[in-house]
């Protein structure tokens, strides 16, 4: 019994408490940057399927404009006016989807997601950019009908305060107009 006593007061144990907080806090660090890694790739994913849904109802919005020339194998955005044909895109009001798909208010040319910590994410610098294909290609190599946008992406980190910079990506997304039939 006194063995199990003396075992009891001795000291050894403290020398490794140093190590146990150590390790402890290492490994909330850690967790806390995988969690906000994760946070930024899925805000990424999220604005960049926006952004491809917005460029692609701009694609469509263009549908009745596009020239069916599935004979010779190509189409493009064209309308006849008069006694020739004339290119006719838009490349539409993808802002404007943006802010209904994603929640977005508009401050300043800048379209910001607020959440009930302050600003989520914000997007700006958009341009879209709508390709349209030769009336009547002389080449082989047919280019089609397609929509391209680019827009900057950035999201405040939510870590260490305004210690560290918000992560700042430019996005791109492109669409192509293929005819069903």
């Amino acid at each position: 019994m006194m063995k199990r006593i003396g075992r009891l007061r001795s000291n050894k144990g403290y020398t490794a408490a140093p190590l146990v907080v150590v390790i402890a806090l290492s490994s909330m660090l850690f967790f806390v940057i995988l969690w906000q890694i994760a946070r930024l790739v899925i805000i990424s994913a999220g604005v960049k399927d926006a952004v491809q849904s917005a460029v692609i109802a701009t694609s469509v919005a263009n549908y009745s404009n596009v020239y069916d020339g599935i004979r010779e194998g190509y189409s493009g955005g064209y309308r006849y006016s008069g006694s020739s044909w004339k290119s006719a895109v838009s490349t539409g009001d993808v802002y404007g989807r943006l802010d209904t798909l994603l929640g977005l208010r508009s401050s300043g040319g800048k379209h910001i997601k607020s959440d009930s910590e302050g600003t989520e994410f914000i997007i700006s610098d958009l341009s879209v950019n709508v390709d349209n294909t030769q009336f009547a290609p002389t080449s082989s190599a047919i280019r089609q009908f397609s929509a391209t946008s680019y827009i900057t992406l950035e999201v405040p980190l939510s870590f260490c305060g305004d210690i560290l910079p918000p992560m700042k990506i430019r996005l791109c997304v492109k669409s192509r107009y293929t005819p069903k039939f």
